[in-house]
């Protein structure tokens, strides 16, 4: 079964959507089995695409007008086309004539991985450099320091002499989690210890669609 996926990235693209429509129903897909998203390419969170890849089966094939209207950037399409191939579903785009069913197309998502991959090592060799350099001059990365060394000593003689974090916030002008990371940071000893009126014990943290088009 041929499924057809479409995206714009406003409503007012009515012209671009239409021309997708009339390349997926000519390509084959019935009309019963497209999903659309009016929603632009960078947003992970779109509803059409996750009711498609839903919907799709072993045996089907995915199928989009150009690449571009599937993936986000070249990792996430090659992950998502990835991803289909493990289920046993095709992919296709139309506009570039790529096909994972023919050896060319296979071939061709090999050649997207590697760069992908060529890409990804260019960028961690680019930081590796520069935070090499940062340190040659005596900087290091990371955050800045949220609280200042001389207000942090005081906070912790407060801490230490019995204040509560909760008063301790209140009276430095600090954040809570900003307080914790930075007693984290200097390795507190007593970072665990409830002190004053008890309130600073960490609380806990709480905790198959159908096979239709819609």
């Amino acid at each position: 079964m041929l499924v057809g996926y479409m995206r714009v990235s406003t409503d007012g693209d009515r012209q671009v959507l239409d021309l997708q429509r009339d390349a997926l129903l000519q390509a084959g897909v019935d009309e019963r089995h497209l999903f659309e998203d009016h929603a632009s390419g960078s947003r992970g969170d779109r509803a059409g695409l996750a009711k498609a890849l839903a919907f799709v089966r072993p045996g089907d094939c995915l199928v989009v007008w150009k690449l571009d209207r599937l993936g986000r950037s070249l990792p996430h399409l090659l992950a998502t086309v990835n991803d289909l191939k493990t289920r046993q579903v095709a992919f296709r785009s139309l506009t570039e004539q790529m096909d994972t069913t023919t050896p060319q197309g296979e071939f061709l998502f090999h050649v997207f991985g590697a760069l992908a991959q060529f890409e990804r090592s260019l960028t961690q060799e680019r930081v590796n450099a520069g935070l090499a350099a940062a340190r040659r001059r005596g900087r290091r990365g990371g955050r800045p320091v949220a609280i200042d060394p001389e207000k942090l000593t005081a906070i912790v003689a407060a801490l230490d002499s019995g204040a509560a974090k909760a008063a301790v916030c209140r009276t430095f002008g600090v954040k809570r989690s900003t307080l914790i990371d930075s007693l984290a940071r200097i390795g507190w000893p007593s970072g665990s210890t409830v002190h004053g009126d008890g309130r600073d014990e960490t609380p806990a943290i709480d905790g198959a669609p159908t096979r239709r088009a819609v």
